[in-house]
């Protein structure tokens, strides 16, 4: 076989994988969906709805049908799969892999038929159903990331990156020159400040925690309380973005990216930023108080953690200082859940979740995009430490942890077909720029799969609020 028609091939079978996942999550989040709305109550004859026949325009009915039909189109997928890899995967880890799916399938469909002519009753079944699914859309996953991995990962791509010379090799940089004007000045310094907050950051985190306030409260939610939570969560966002400009200003002169920051030009005394810092942080937790007093410890430890234990300890220390760290913006969701209702429940913990296992697959890819910066910095981020086609490959594995999390998350709430749609098409779009990263291997794929996985989450938060609200 010509390198043509090898790279073809290839191209074929990680395309049906790519889709064969996708339909196993459909079918987990359809499963779902099914529980919340009680589609399995309308539906007990198997495999055809006889006895609904006459009700299809109901959207319960519509969504066990649906469920029905992609069960078949995703069983037809998984035994193509199979089949292709028989001869076309490029290791046997990934056979293994397809064939586990293909042998589960048989056992998914059964207990699939056993609940749907039970009425969907038992736990024990349902979290059986849900496992067995979560296990075929998993193995499949695998298979997709050890295909990629295989076919476009190169030596080089393995090896650690070399630190190129720092942007600022001579030292510390000048104190820039402010303007004499006093608009001129004001005006610049003003900037100055506004950029040490982060304000990029606040959006996606205002959104988690109204998100986390939506699950407990549902229609039910007071304005007063989403303007205190989004008032205390802009303020420690800011606090917790300056300290963090305090703390890296050395590095940040000898980062291209990083260079133009207020700290590391010096527009902003330092002493000047500590203030501002400690101010935010103070007005964030007075406006936490005024709802809550676990509010308020949960927004302190989101500060500290940020300011101190990620940037000070994990992000210079440790190759997993993204994985770890991703727990200061799943603090969020568990302020916005205890905001409304004074204490931490299940469905808050899953959706802190969610955010905890997106954050690599987010950030993964910024790091790719940077990973020349970062060697500059000194931080041991995944692609500077383990090699390119390792952070590609982690973007994969925490991209499909974070579905598993939106399909167990769906599971413990009670959100409904706008959610389960949400997250298969922003989940689709997310995974087809992580497999364009492995083809493309470029800055401009990296920022793409960035960019795809800001609007998968966005769209997913804002899903959750919409739901909620309908409940």
């Amino acid at each position: 076989m010509s390198a043509e028609s090898t790279t073809r091939a290839g191209r074929r079978f990680t395309t049906l994988l790519a889709v064969t996942a996708l339909g196993a999550y459909l079918l987990v989040i359809l499963g779902a969906t099914n529980a919340v709305t009680a589609a399995a109550t309308e539906c007990t004859t198997w495999p055809v709805c006889t006895d609904a026949i006459g009700s299809l325009g109901e959207p319960a009915v519509a969504i066990a049908i649906g469920h029905r039909i992609a069960a078949l189109a995703v069983g037809i997928m998984v035994l193509g799969a199979a089949v292709l890899a028989r001869r076309e995967a490029p290791r046997q880890r990934v056979r293994y892999a397809v064939f586990l799916a293909l042998g589960l399938y048989p056992i998914q469909v059964g207990l699939g038929a056993l609940a749907a002519t039970s009425g969907g009753s038992g736990q024990l079944l349902g979290l059986a159903h849900l496992s067995i699914g979560l296990t075929i859309f998993g193995a499949v996953l695998a298979g997709l990331a050890w295909t990629l991995d295989a076919n476009t990962a190169s030596a080089a791509d393995r090896k650690p990156v070399e630190a190129p010379e720092p942007a600022n090799a001579d030292g510390p940089a000048e104190p820039r020159d402010l303007p004499d004007g006093g608009w001129a000045r004001w005006k610049l310094v003003g900037l100055a400040y506004f950029r040490m907050t982060k304000p990029r950051l606040m959006w996606l985190l205002c959104l988690v925690a109204v998100a986390g306030m939506a699950l407990a409260a549902g229609s039910a939610l007071s304005l007063g309380t989403v303007g205190l939570t989004m008032l205390g969560g802009v303020l420690a966002i800011g606090a917790s973005g300056t300290f963090n400009h305090v703390f890296e200003r050395d590095v940040d002169r000898r980062m291209n990216r990083t260079a133009d920051r207020p700290l590391a030009l010096d527009l902003v005394p330092v002493r000047n930023a500590v203030a501002f810092g400690l101010f935010l942080a103070s007005a964030s937790l007075t406006a936490f108080l005024a709802i809550n007093r676990l509010a308020a410890l949960l927004g302190l430890i989101a500060i500290a953690y940020y300011s101190v234990v990620y940037t000070l300890v994990l992000k210079p220390n440790t190759v997993q200082n993204t994985v770890i760290g991703g727990l200061a913006g799943a603090l969020p969701a568990l302020i916005g859940w205890a905001a409304v209702t004074n204490s931490i429940g299940l469905p808050a913990l899953v959706l802190a979740g969610v955010i905890f296992l997106w954050t690599p697959a987010h950030f993964y890819n910024l790091a790719l995009a940077y990973k020349e910066d970062y060697a500059r910095g000194g931080f041991p981020m995944l692609p500077v430490v383990k090699g390119e086609a390792t952070a590609r490959r982690h973007v994969l594995w925490y991209l499909g942890a974070t579905l598993v999390a939106t399909a167990v998350l769906s599971t413990v709430s009670q959100l409904g077909p706008l959610f389960a749609l949400t997250t298969v098409v922003g989940g689709a779009v997310f995974l087809w720029a992580a497999i364009e990263l492995h083809r493309e291997q470029t800055e401009a794929a990296a920022l793409r799969s960035f960019h795809a996985s800001n609007a998968f989450l966005g769209l997913v938060l804002v899903a959750i609020v919409v739901d909620a609200a309908a409940i």
